[in-house]
């Protein structure tokens, strides 16, 4: 079931991809918002409490109807339910568009486009950066894009559904990732102001529940990539920045494709980043996702046989 799952998804979210700005998205975004401002008073039991419902809450709902339906109307429906609820929760097109428009504006030599579009993406102020970083800022938040939108999507919901839960383990990664986004953002007169207590707190369970699946984004890109490279960054990369779960995915990314993207890559003189390498990294990905389904294809053949 996941194996199918996850390839009707993607092929429905190649064909029709999700809008920025689409309804149900909206109204997620609006009902974290209201719950944030109905349970967060500042104490740290109101902070567990408020990541419990933003969080678990929506998970457990997306496990019950997929265990209801599965006893009601079989093992169809319950695929379609997990196929609707991944093409809502990974997709390559949710940034795949900012990547390409940046790419064309530097293949066409119009830098001052690349850097307009790189801010208006990053919501940064890129109006100095050298070409060189340019293409490394692009690299660096398209593959961590990659792995929030894809593989951490595909690692939990592989994890949960293995176990009976369907889908709600893609939901819970979500969830707390634009959770922990959204506790990150500047404070502006527009923005949800979080207390402290939550922002701590959210940050550390983001910790938590990114750990695995970034470690297992990071391995991937080891084996489709330069193996022994990868392995050697991370271990670099790790005990000079111990617990940095996105480092560990851009460190690994780095040595697979031989370029430097981290600081500790920085610092030993790794080579910067040319335009040649965004089509290199669009190659490790996309191998990547392939090694995904090959690996539930044989998990799925070997419960089957068992």
């Amino acid at each position: 079931m996941s194996f199918f799952s996850i390839l009707f998804a993607l092929l429905i979210e190649q064909a029709r991809p999700l809008k920025d700005e689409n309804f149900l998205h909206t109204q997620v975004r609006n009902a974290l918002s209201w719950t944030v401002r109905q349970l967060d008073t500042g104490q740290a039991s109101h902070a567990r409490l408020t990541w419990v419902v933003v969080i678990l809450v929506p998970a457990v709902l997306t496990a019950l109807v997929h265990w209801a339906l599965l006893i009601w109307l079989g093992w169809i429906a319950a695929v379609i339910w997990n196929v609707a609820i991944l093409y809502l929760t990974l997709g390559f097109r949710q940034f795949s568009h900012h990547f390409t428009d940046i790419r064309d504006a530097l293949d066409a030599g119009d830098e001052d486009a690349a850097r307009g579009l790189l801010a208006q993406w990053m919501q940064i102020d890129a109006s100095d950066l050298p070409r060189s970083e340019i293409v490394r800022q692009v690299i660096a938040h398209s593959v961590l894009n990659a792995h929030r939108c894809v593989f951490g999507v595909f690692a939990w919901y592989s994890l949960l559904s293995g176990l009976g839960l369907g889908p709600a383990g893609a939901v819970m990664y979500r969830m707390a990732e634009y959770f922990s986004a959204l506790a990150k953002r500047p404070a502006s007169p527009h923005a949800l102001l979080l207390s402290p207590a939550l922002r701590d707190y959210v940050a550390v369970w983001w910790h938590r529940v990114d750990w695995i699946p970034a470690r297992l984004t990071a391995m991937g890109f080891a084996f489709v990539g330069s193996f022994e490279d990868a392995i050697d960054r991370w271990r670099k990369y790790e005990a000079a920045m111990p617990g940095d779960n996105d480092g560990i995915v851009l460190a690994a990314t780095a040595g697979a494709v031989h370029i430097g993207l981290t600081e500790v890559d920085l610092q030993n003189a790794a080579p910067a980043p040319r335009l040649g390498h965004l089509r290199a990294i669009v190659g490790l990905v996309w191998r990547t996702v392939v090694m995904w389904m090959v690996v539930l294809v044989l998990l799925s053949l070997a419960r089957l046989l068992g």
